[in-house]
């Protein structure tokens, strides 16, 4: 987010061009999203990512003239989702959080992060709703794609498969 504020007045610019702009755009949501293979997400820190990219957006694209008021106005989510086309950032956090699943779970059991994944720590549990882990969020995101039911480590083995959930999770449509 500090990488937004600090060019947030090159984006509303007149003088660079759309183009120099999106790529500026991309660095941004680059640096916002390191680390993003080990978030457990939830519904309303997603809401907060989308927020954020919109307002980037709107700084990149501007505002535009209302024909029926013809006054200046914000683009709507909509106009943005179709004046630029790419996946959104929770898209891009999911796919890239399937990616990193499938290359730990394909490094096998004498590997201290894979035994981190799939290990169940002993002890008591603190009272109150257990917090959402991150293999949670692995196994929503492969029931968005209905492969919830299936093995996922098993799966994450055969690479071609794998690469073609991730695709499908990239190109699911979010409202």
């Amino acid at each position: 987010m500090l990488a937004y504020h600090s060019v947030q007045n090159l984006l509303s610019s007149s003088l660079l061009s759309k183009h120099l702009k999106i790529k500026i755009y991309g660095i941004i949501i680059l640096v916002a999203l390191y680390g993003c293979e080990t978030w457990s997400l939830t519904f309303w820190e997603e809401c907060r990512l989308r927020v954020f990219e919109n307002r980037v957006l709107r700084r990149v694209f501007g505002t535009k003239k209302d024909e029926v008021t013809k006054e200046w106005r914000k683009l709507h989510n909509k106009e943005l989702n179709d004046l630029f086309c790419s996946p959104n950032i929770v898209r891009v956090t999911k796919s890239r959080r399937i990616i990193w699943t499938g290359h730990v779970a394909r490094t096998g059991d004498s590997r201290g992060l894979y035994r981190v994944l799939v290990g169940k720590p002993g002890g008591k549990r603190p009272l109150g709703r257990p917090r959402s882990r991150w293999e949670n969020n692995i196994k929503m995101d492969l029931q968005e794609v209905e492969c919830g039911d299936m093995d996922w480590i098993k799966l994450a083995q055969d690479r071609d498969r794998w690469w073609a959930l991730v695709n499908a999770v990239m190109n699911i449509r979010v409202a």
